[in-house]
């Protein structure tokens, strides 16, 4: 807030008497810490956000996981019509469809997250994502409504779309936020770990399922099971959610303490979560945001989504065989990725995801060649190559991303940037991998499609900066004890005299 008729800067004296600009001035010319701007996390009170918010990321890749692994099965329930390739076609086509409106979630929930707070809007988006991933498991078949079985299942993947569209970019910023600037790349792994043990939760389930039920019964009421642990898994995260605190980054910047930083000043002329401010002063961001996660998040949705149906449905095994591969990749990557989160603090951000960017660029086309061989120990080898490429990624992007923007806009700026790459890529992988091996008779292409992602991706990785070890834009530094805060207020120089 600037107060009106402010004297000239030309007035040392009249600057004197003016405290606000005095102060604006000061600090753009040496922005000089105070001891009460630095923020001192508390690790007990961190691990409760890192719970909550991994806790939510968790379920919805649980409820998304569940759906690509069910997708043969959903295909005869819900769009019968005696080709095999044609209901695969339609299934991944209504799991595309949730990823349509997510960037219309991330518009909506986004700057509602950073005009109210992280901590309402995550709760709200948990409410809606449990509703509507439960209210699946309740649809009637094909067979017993017609038209409206698949409509309704458009209309519920919808909702789970939208709610998702807040979900991604107010987690990540809200571990973000509460994480010491040293220690944020190994916090904010926890947020994949939980989308890895969303996945792991959603195949084990689903293989269990394949194993002690036959086709039929799979068909008639297995496959409402795994959608309907989503209710409960609701109410646990909606709990754990609602007994946090509000970011001390956000509490800052609402209290107006935050203008300690030159960057924080942007506060006092530009409103919050405004769209048009984001789109109008933040584009070349954004640009690199829908870049680094399209690459991202195509190798992402190939790898944990797609593979038990590729191998299913396009070399011949068994829904079961290839999810139990898949299972074990993912329980050692999430016995890594935290040590992968440690080495992104240690090394930085940009050499661990250029790791993986370029491990799917060189290793896309071998792996796939293993998986095409057949053989537990080939096609295991196949996806393991995978897998630590990706872990490389999950591990740093939870960091790397919020920090691309300032405070007074991350929430929702990441949130528009996140869900239009993932509408226009991520979600739509399974879909054009499967149309694309059907046009081209070739089962290689899943791996030309991840090299293509994966040279975006190295290109974005290039041009961002590092940001490992530093404050957030916008927001005063954050360390782990008090000693810390000392030490960076004294390693600050006198503040000018007027």
């Amino acid at each position: 807030m600037v107060t009106p008729n402010p004297p000239k800067v030309a007035d040392p004296e009249a600057v004197k008497r003016h405290p606000v600009l005095f102060r604006v001035i000061r600090q753009r010319r040496n922005p000089r810490l105070r001891r009460t701007d630095i923020t001192v996390t508390d690790e007990a009170t961190v691990m409760r956000a890192v719970k909550a918010a991994s806790l939510g990321n968790a379920m919805e890749w649980f409820d998304f996981g569940v759906y690509s692994y069910l997708a043969v099965t959903l295909g005869h329930v819900f769009f019968p019509s005696g080709n095999d390739t044609t209901q695969l076609l339609s299934s991944f086509a209504t799991f595309a469809v949730a990823f349509l409106v997510r960037p219309l979630g991330g518009m909506f929930f986004g700057p509602m997250g950073d005009r109210l707070g992280r901590k309402r809007v995550l709760a709200l988006t948990m409410i809606m994502m449990a509703v509507g991933t439960f209210a699946i498991g309740l649809i009637p078949s094909h067979d017993t409504i017609g038209l409206w079985a698949p409509a309704l299942l458009i209309l519920f993947r919808l909702i789970q779309g939208f709610s998702t569209g807040g979900e991604y970019g107010g987690a990540s910023t809200f571990i973000a936020e509460y994480a010491p600037d040293k220690r944020r790349g190994f916090f904010g792994s926890f947020l994949e770990f939980g989308t890895l043990a969303g996945y792991v939760g959603a195949a084990g389930l689903v293989t269990t399922l394949y194993a002690v039920l036959d086709d039929g019964q799979m068909e008639a009421w297995g496959w409402r099971i795994p959608f309907l642990v989503a209710g409960p898994l609701g109410l646990v995260g909606l709990y754990l959610r609602l007994r946090l605190d509000e970011t001390p980054a956000f509490l800052k910047l609402e209290g107006g303490k935050a203008l300690a930083t030159e960057a924080a000043d942007a506060v006092e002329t530009t409103s919050k979560g405004d769209l048009a401010t984001i789109f109008r002063g933040y584009w070349p961001t954004l640009v690199l945001c829908v870049c680094l996660v399209g690459a991202y998040n195509i190798n992402n949705y190939l790898v944990l989504s797609y593979l038990p149906t590729y191998l299913s449905d396009e070399l011949g095994y068994s829904e079961t065989h290839g999810l139990l591969l898949l299972l074990g990749v993912m329980v050692l990557l999430m016995l890594v990725i935290s040590r992968v989160g440690k080495l992104s603090d240690r090394f930085g951000r940009k050499p661990v995801l250029m790791t993986g960017m370029a491990g799917f660029f060189l290793l896309s086309l071998p792996a796939f060649l293993l998986i095409r061989q057949g053989g537990v120990l080939a096609v295991g080898l196949g996806m393991l190559a995978l897998g630590l490429s990706l872990v490389c990624m999950l591990a740093t992007m939870s960091a790397a991303l919020p920090a691309l923007f300032p405070t007074q806009v991350r929430y929702g700026s990441l949130s528009v940037g996140y869900n239009l790459s993932t509408s226009l890529f991520g979600g739509t992988t399974p879909l054009v991998v499967t149309a694309l091996i059907s046009w081209s008779g070739s089962n290689l292409m899943p791996a030309y499609y991840s090299m293509g992602a994966a040279l975006v991706g190295i290109i974005a990785v290039a041009c961002m900066k590092e940001t490992a070890r530093k404050p957030l834009d916008g927001s005063p530094p954050s360390v782990e004890t008090q000693e810390e805060a000392a030490e960076l207020c004294a390693a600050q120089s006198p503040a000018p005299k007027f």
